[in-house]
């Protein structure tokens, strides 16, 4: 697989998303798995602590040495099909979500983090194309990608990407 910068913007209600789809040749159910299951998470991205149906948990990333807890809020949680959730504290705080459809054998999974200024996408851009991938090298049993291969190299795409609506 070659690596190459996938997302895009999308402008929502409630602000401008930096978005990102992945296809999966697998159940829902499985995929719902890979991202919500604390333990199959630790494969690519971090782990969690807390019962999510308590609207709470507290999750770290495990790829980025020893990063802080983070107390994360669940706004919505409908297995399998989606979930958002906030992380941080008020206005710098983090807006994420994520959408599974199924059809045909295959999973779509359609992930999106809001941004607070377009000028962010550079920094988290490569970041969510690497995470992606890795998940899709963890269910594939393949090896981790580099993240040397994602940053710097992605951050022209996503600091030339167009913003809806914006006049350049």
């Amino acid at each position: 697989m070659t690596a190459r910068p996938t997302g895009h913007y999308v402008l929502k209600e409630d602000g401008l998303y930096l978005q990102f789809d992945r296809l999966f040749y697998a159940p829902i159910e499985d995929v719902w798995f890979s991202l919500t299951n604390p333990t199959a998470m630790q494969a690519w991205i971090g782990t969690y602590t807390g019962r999510p149906a308590t609207g709470g948990v507290r999750f770290r990333m495990g790829s980025e040495g020893e990063a802080e807890w983070q107390n994360v809020s669940i706004l919505e949680c409908a297995p399998p099909h989606r979930f958002t959730a906030d992380s941080g504290p008020g206005p710098t705080g983090i807006r994420l979500f994520c959408h599974l459809v199924e059809g045909g054998g295959m999973t779509t999974l359609t992930l999106g983090q809001r941004l607070h200024s377009p000028a962010e996408a550079a920094d988290m851009g490569p970041g969510w194309d690497y995470y992606l991938d890795s998940l899709a090298a963890t269910r594939a049993r393949a090896p981790l990608p580099d993240w040397e291969t994602y940053y710097p190299s992605f951050s022209p795409h996503y600091r030339e990407l167009a913003v809806p609506g914006a006049v350049r």
